[in-house]
């Protein structure tokens, strides 16, 4: 997922809150399981690590005949700013760092305003239908809502705090249809390929009032981060494995997001190469942990929307992308059918929380603080 330049905490209930109601109601539900089903009973049994983390899109096939419907949450902050690997502060941003709109009318000669919190919301409903057992067809539609708070220096230069402001965005963001083809099968183990391909439904005109080192309030087209979509056809090959022995299971998947040349704008958001592998251990057959690693790789901005044009990092092309390694812990929770009285039985949940273990930034930009992701997946 591109990094995109993101949104402060709103008031009322905090994410985390939220989600640590969401699992202790269905940790209790799914938990009324028995360790092991009886199938002297005719119990069916379905396994937690069945699936890959919840982080994890495109990672299983399904038989021919097979329908699967997926809704997902995804919930980022961040907060600071880095360039490079090294953390740099607002002031320093505000005195140092070159503007590069500067010669421009009213454009100072270095940045003057400064994102300081942000976040952001996705959330991701997903389909799939097998109509083979060699060929697993999806797609995803997604709805954003994105906050930015900034810091605004007064004037042209100098360390004075004039004020900060809040920008927002929202609306239903690009399409993701895929089809996953079978390469090898077995057991217990499996390898596929991911053929994706992104449509440009979300917009990338989005505006909103800012607050500008002249005390005044226009409104002017947000920044790219901002936007909702990435305006371009982009493609997205990859290739999944998966294997399992006993109360083990593991897998590893690497993915690209290739741009397709440049949007209505002008521009095109950079390359995407992406790395991931994790472990999990099924406890009991409705539940299981899981650990993850993800290597990512971004390239900067090609080209230039005329209209983002002000002294923040966020409107400089080059800053954006660069590289970053993520650790994440999963559980993953899966209804059997003895579990109040079948009424959960296949319904699975999945909910996984990231922090970054290495951020390598193409000049200042916001720094990813966490991540947690919650779903729902059911087969048909």
């Amino acid at each position: 997922m591109r990094e995109m330049i993101f949104e402060k905490k709103r008031p009322g209930a905090k994410p985390g809150a939220r989600f640590a109601v969401l699992f202790g109601a269905a940790f209790a539900a799914f938990g009324s399981a028995p360790l092991q089903a009886d199938p002297m009973h005719g119990v069916d049994v379905y396994r937690a690590d069945g699936h890959a983390p919840m982080g994890v899109m495109g990672d299983h096939m399904h038989k021919t005949g097979e329908m699967m419907m997926s809704f997902r949450q995804m919930h980022m902050e961040m907060e600071g700013n880095r360039s490079g690997t090294s953390s740099i502060s607002a002031e320093e941003i505000a005195t140092s760092v070159p503007n590069v709109h500067f010669g421009k009318p009213m454009q100072p000669p270095t940045l003057r305003v400064v994102p300081q919190e942000m976040s952001m919301d996705m959330y991701m409903a997903g389909f799939m239908y097998a109509p083979s057992d060699w060929l697993t067809l999806t797609a995803m539609g997604m709805y954003l809502e994105k906050e930015m708070e900034a810091l605004t220096f007064q004037g042209m230069a100098g360390t004075a705090r004039l004020g900060t402001f809040t920008t927002r965005s929202s609306g239903f963001g690009d399409t993701k249809v895929a089809g996953l083809l079978r390469l090898d099968h077995s057991e217990t183990r499996q390898v596929h390929l991911n053929l994706g391909l992104s449509l440009p439904t979300g917009s990338i005109t989005e505006e909103d009032d800012v607050l500008t080192p002249m005390n005044t309030r226009p409104v002017m087209r947000l920044p790219y981060g901002m936007q909702l979509g990435s305006g371009t056809f982009d493609l997205e090959p990859g290739i999944t494995y998966t294997d399992r022995q006993g109360d083990f299971s593991w897998g590893g998947q690497a993915r690209a997001t290739l741009r397709l040349g440049s949007n209505d704008e002008g521009y095109a958001f950079g390359d995407i190469g992406r790395l991931t592998g994790w472990a999990a251990y099924q406890w009991a057959p409705w539940i299981s942990t899981s650990l993850r690693a993800l290597g990512e790789v971004e390239g900067s901005i090609d080209g230039q929307d005329a209209r983002i044009a002000g002294p923040t990092q966020a409107a400089d092309p080059a800053n954006y992308g660069g590289k970053r390694i993520m650790l994440s812990a999963g559980v993953n929770l899966i209804g059997q059918s003895d579990t109040l009285d079948g009424a959960l039985a296949g319904h699975r949940l999945g909910i996984e929380f990231g922090l970054p273990a290495y951020q390598d930034l193409n000049g200042p930009q916001m720094e990813r603080d966490w991540t947690l992701t919650i779903g729902w997946q059911k087969s048909f």
